[in-house]
C-alpha cells in the first residue's frame, strides 16, 4: 500500500513538472513589462483603464486590481468593451455604467449608449490605458474600441497608453480584403485586411503613424519583449483566457474568421450555441456525409471536413436536429 502511495505521489510531481515545462512562458507582455519598470509612465496621473478578463499578468492577475495597487498609481476608472470589464455579459448585449465592487472603481461602458469615451467619461483623466487580448481579425469588436478611444484621447488631450500583447494567429498571416467605401461600422471600423497580422501596440501604432485618426493621440505602447512574428499563441507560454465566451481557446482564434462573418447571416449554425463555436458548419437542409463528401472533394490544403450530427443547446437551430460538417 505504501509502494502505491510513493509511486503515485511521484507519478503527480512528474505530470506536475512536465505540465510546468509545458507552459513555460517565454515572452513578457505589456503588463509585465510595465510593472517591471516600476509604473514609471503612470506614477502620478490618474489612470483609466479600458480592459476585460484577458488583462492579465503572468500570474493571471487581472490588470484591474494590479494598477489599482500600484504606488503612485491612481486607478480612478475602467471602461467596459462588448462582454464587460469582467466577462460576463453575452455578445451584443447592452452594458450599463456600475461601480466595480472589488475596487469601488467606476465602470463605464463602451457597448451601450456610446461606444467612444464621453468627455464626461474622461473628466479627471490624466491617461487612458488599454489592455485587451485580441484575436488578429477584423471584424472583432475590441479594436475598433480601441480606435475610439484614441480618437477619444486626442480630442481631449489625454494620453493613450497600450499594453501589448501577441497576436495569436502570428504576426505573419496577412489575408482578406479592406473595407470598401460606405460599408464601414463597429465590426469593420478600420480599413484593414480582414486578418491583419499585427498585435493591437503595432495597430495603435498604424492608426496614429497612417493618419487615419482626424488628429493622432498621444501614444505611448508598452511593448513586449521576446515575442516574435513567427509565433502562434502556444509558442510564447502563456495562458490562454477566453477572449469572449465564444472564443474560449487559443485556437478558436483561428476558426473565427472561417466562420464568423455567416454567423451573422442567422441561416446555418456556425456552433455558437453549441461546443465547437465557430468550428462548423450546419443546418436542417443539410445532408452531413455528402456535404463532408463535397467539401473534402476540393481537396483545400490542411483542411478536412468531418461529417457532424447535433442539436444546439442555444442561438440557431436551438434544439433541432442539424447535420453539417466540423472543419
Amino acid at each position: 500500500m505504501k509502494k502505491s502511495v510513493f509511486f503515485l505521489c511521484l507519478l503527480f510531481l512528474s505530470v506536475q513538472a512536465i505540465s510546468v515545462q509545458a507552459q513555460k512562458i517565454r515572452i513578457k507582455t505589456g503588463i509585465e513589462v510595465l510593472k517591471d519598470d516600476q509604473f514609471s509612465i503612470l506614477k502620478g496621473k490618474r489612470v483609466g483603464l479600458i480592459t476585460n478578463p484577458t488583462g492579465v499578468d503572468n500570474n493571471l492577475k487581472s490588470t484591474i486590481d494590479i494598477l489599482h495597487e500600484a504606488p503612485n498609481v491612481q486607478l480612478v476608472a475602467l471602461y467596459g468593451p462588448e462582454h464587460g470589464v469582467r466577462g460576463d455579459v453575452h455578445a451584443g448585449d447592452k452594458i450599463e455604467t456600475f461601480t466595480d465592487p472589488n475596487t469601488g472603481v467606476p465602470v463605464h461602458s463602451l457597448y451601450g449608449a456610446t461606444r467612444k469615451p464621453s468627455k464626461e467619461m474622461l473628466r479627471d483623466i490624466d491617461v487612458l490605458v488599454y489592455d485587451i487580448q485580441d484575436i488578429g481579425c477584423r471584424s472583432y469588436t475590441y479594436i475598433s474600441t480601441m480606435y475610439l478611444a484614441m480618437q477619444a484621447a486626442a480630442e481631449n488631450d489625454i494620453e493613450f497608453v497600450v499594453l501589448d500583447r501577441p497576436n495569436p494567429l502570428g504576426g505573419l498571416k496577412v489575408e482578406g480584403n479592406l473595407v470598401e467605401e460606405g460599408f464601414f461600422s463597429f465590426v469593420s471600423q478600420l480599413k484593414i485586411p480582414y486578418v491583419y497580422g499585427l498585435t493591437c501596440g503595432e495597430l495603435a501604432l498604424m492608426i496614429n503613424g497612417e493618419r487615419m485618426l482626424e488628429q493622432p493621440c498621444k501614444l505611448h505602447v508598452v511593448k513586449m519583449k521576446k515575442w516574435r512574428r513567427k509565433m502562434n499563441f502556444g509558442d510564447t507560454g502563456l495562458q490562454w483566457v477566453p477572449a469572449s465566451p465564444h472564443i474560449p481557446f487559443a485556437h478558436s482564434a483561428y476558426f473565427y474568421p472561417v466562420s464568423g462573418i455567416l454567423g451573422e447571416l442567422g441561416y446555418m449554425s456556425i456552433g455558437v450555441g453549441y461546443t465547437l463555436p465557430f468550428e462548423m458548419f450546419a443546418a436542417e437542409w443539410i445532408g452531413a456525409e455528402e456535404f463532408a463528401r463535397a467539401l473534402n472533394a476540393k481537396r483545400l490544403p490542411g483542411v478536412v471536413f468531418r461529417p457532424i450530427h447535433l442539436k444546439p443547446f442555444y442561438s440557431v437551430g436551438k434544439g433541432s436536429n442539424l447535420q453539417g460538417v466540423q472543419v
